[in-house]
């Protein structure tokens, strides 16, 4: 059996979610051919077999393994032969740690694209998302992004570290990309699928590396 990669789907087949990206391109980095299953936000039923109702789920011929960190550890270990995902000596826990800080950053990036998301799904899945997310927030969509000039302002602020980093190499993980990569990738890649509202300058370094890993990658 190939290894089946259960990804979340809007209308027309898009694909956007930044966890199932992270997946994708770890998948792409270590040479692993896979299929994909589309993944709806009311098509829970589909992943019941994994016990959780969250995107990303893989199923490497009978082994399954959900969450985009879990998924990535697993990869490495069960194929130590191919392209590292966490090259170096402390690989893994550097990132782990650009883990964290991305996914502290998608408050921010939701709420700059929040009603673009919504507008983007099939309309079963537009009433979920706007239920769910107005009562997880305490506010309409509408409301939430209204204020995205400034939230973006705070988001490029809260990326200053990374920009610094850059100074370094061409990529997170220095001179090639590996997993450190893929995780803000797939953030920014989330926001790009959902929206045409530009998070980053041209002039940003953070967008030139984004678009030298998007070619390096072949996403784009």
């Amino acid at each position: 059996m190939s290894l089946v990669l259960y990804d979340l789907c809007g209308s027309n087949d898009l694909r956007f979610s930044p966890y199932c990206w992270r997946t994708k391109l770890a998948l792409k980095h270590k040479g692993l051919g896979y299929e994909t299953v589309p993944v709806a936000f009311t098509d829970k039923p589909k992943i019941a077999f994994s016990g959780q109702e969250k995107v990303p789920v893989i199923d490497d011929g009978g082994t399954v393994v959900f969450d985009s960190w879990a998924i990535a550890e697993y990869l490495e270990d069960a194929y130590p032969a191919a392209p590292a995902l966490f090259p170096g000596a402390r690989g893994r826990q550097y990132a782990k740690m650009t883990n964290d800080w991305a996914d502290a950053l998608h408050g921010m990036i939701l709420r700059c694209i929040i009603v673009d998301i919504h507008d983007r799904l099939d309309p079963p899945d537009r009433a979920y998302f706007r239920e769910s997310r107005e009562q997880r927030f305490g506010a309409t969509l509408e409301d939430l992004q209204a204020t995205r000039d400034e939230t973006c302002r705070e988001l490029s602020d809260a990326m200053a570290s990374m920009r610094v980093h850059l100074m370094d190499g061409p990529f997170v993980c220095g001179a090639a990309p590996a997993y450190g990569d893929f995780i803000v990738f797939g953030s920014l890649r989330w926001a790009e699928c959902c929206s045409d509202y530009p998070l980053l300058g041209d002039d940003d370094p953070v967008a030139a590396w984004y678009r030298r890993l998007g070619e390096r990658m072949g996403v784009f």
